[in-house]
């Protein structure tokens, strides 16, 4: 590739074909002003040619390299002069034996300088791809060593119609490697998980548009703290569920700022709803220790800290690019796509630890308050006795699924249990809505009971058979 200057200048053209045993390739000079678009395309017959008319672009090409305007007046702009496309065939993977690249082959790019950080890719596109049930990653070599070290950094995998093309914003040597689909799941699971999914979401917005509904247009108004906050928890769940329900279909529009745009709608509302949690576990700690009255601007400083929280991590998602296409894989070679964080690390280290945290916290005072509950001895006869306890049922069930417990299965689900987990996680979280749509009903209910007995001056005592302030 170094010499790609040197050999245009002595075929003494303005551009020359190259092909030499299993490397062919074209280089041509980049006129001193008025760049275009630069079309470089394999032929079926396996020849080099350069596509002077755009209306060419989807015919009769194997593999096709589109450099934009961008790179070519850069390249002017820092002294380069030429533009070499190569490739290189019999390629192959020393270092990871479970992987290998399409074709066996590699694609050189050169311009004479250094070209990177383009806002217009270079688009390096594969056609008729037959990947035989493997995942397919587009990666460019790092340029350090002896060794041909291959990263994902400055490249994206896109697919579409059995053809996958590379958007990549640098120059180096690039190639497609292909690896066998790890089949973490049943092509009849995703199946069935995605239909439970579907029905339970669904529900779930139903139920929860419903307590929304219930709770701006009828007891707004008279709304105790728990009952706020359980509203913020609402509106970060139903989010959640829209953006999860729409996620394939943005997906699969191949829209690349769509799906950037849902991904961190669906991150941010899933980090989100992970904090209302966190918040509804606070909010019964400070009931059980200390009143909630007591603490200045105690709202608002909820709300900042529920909302604003994810927030944060989401504009550095967004600044740092980790949002991208995420291909979920099955075991018969079958895949579906969303839009998700790309990187499996980071995921791993931010959600899954974000959740953690908030497990740990909300657990204990899951425990705490289950305790309190069940200790407490009510002060009135057996017909009463027998109401507490269905009442007191109803609290530890609300409060299982308030604290966000069930998320447990999916974040935690390891092992020979993993998909016996992921269909209880489905069940559980996609009935959620309406679980805590009960709940709330319930508990709206109860404090409205309450506060009546206490205005007519009736007796307490019935109003004490939970864990005071449990509602409030």
């Amino acid at each position: 590739m170094k010499n790609l200057s040197s050999y245009l200048e002595q075929t003494g053209n303005s551009t020359a074909y190259i092909k030499i045993g299993n490397i062919k390739g074209v280089v041509t000079k980049l006129p001193p002003r008025n760049q275009e678009n630069i079309n470089i395309g394999i032929t079926t017959s396996d020849g080099v040619k350069i596509i002077e008319n755009n209306n060419d672009l989807t015919t009769g090409c194997s593999r096709l390299v589109q450099i934009p305007k961008e790179a070519s007046d850069m390249a002017v702009g820092r002294n380069g002069s030429f533009v070499g496309v190569v490739f290189f065939s019999g390629i192959y993977q020393q270092n990871d034996s479970n992987s290998y690249f399409l074709n066996n082959e590699a694609v050189g790019i050169d311009m004479g300088t250094e070209i990177s950080n383009l806002s217009h890719t270079i688009d390096i596109q594969f056609n008729n791809v037959d990947k035989k049930g493997n995942i397919a990653s587009c990666r460019s070599w790092d340029g350090k060593g002896k060794e041909a070290i291959w990263i994902t950094d400055g490249c994206r995998t896109y697919e579409t119609n059995g053809s996958i093309t590379c958007q990549c914003s640098h120059l180096t040597f690039f190639a497609i490697l292909l690896s066998p689909s790890p089949g973490n799941i049943s092509s009849s699971d995703l199946n069935s998980l995605t239909y439970i999914t579907s029905i339970g979401c669904g529900l779930s917005m139903f139920f929860l548009a419903v307590a929304l509904f219930m709770h701006c247009l009828i007891r707004k108004g008279k709304a105790s703290q728990a009952t706020k906050i359980l509203i913020n928890l609402f509106v970060a769940m139903f989010t959640l569920n829209l953006s999860f329900l729409t996620n394939e279909s943005i997906a699969n529009l191949g829209n690349f700022g769509a799906c950037v745009t849902i991904a961190a709608v669906m991150h941010y509302t899933l980090l989100a709803t992970f904090t209302w949690f966190f918040m509804e576990a606070l909010h019964l700690c400070f009931n059980l220790w200390k009143h909630p009255s007591e603490i200045k601007h105690y709202m608002m400083k909820i709300c900042v800290a529920g909302w604003v929280t994810p927030a944060v991590v989401v504009i550095a998602f967004l600044a740092s690019g980790k949002y991208d296409y995420l291909v979920i894989n099955t075991s018969d070679g079958n895949s579906a796509k969303m839009c998700w964080i790309s990187d499996a690390v980071v995921h791993q280290v931010v959600n899954i630890g974000y959740y953690a945290i908030v497990f740990i916290f909300t657990f204990c005072i899951f425990i705490i308050t289950v305790r309190q509950i069940v200790l407490f001895k009510p002060t009135t006869g057996k017909g009463q006795d027998i109401s507490s306890i269905k009442r007191n049922s109803y609290s530890i069930i609300g409060l299982f699924f308030l604290l966000g417990i069930t998320w447990a299965f999916a974040f935690f689900s390891y092992g020979p249990l993993r998909v016996a987990s992921y269909y209880i996680f489905t069940i559980l979280n996609s009935f959620q809505g309406f679980f805590l749509f009960i709940y709330y009903y319930h508990s709206s209910k109860t404090v409205g009971e309450d506060r009546l007995r206490t205005v007519s001056g009736s007796s307490t005592a019935t109003s004490k058979t939970v864990v005071p302030n449990l509602y409030q």
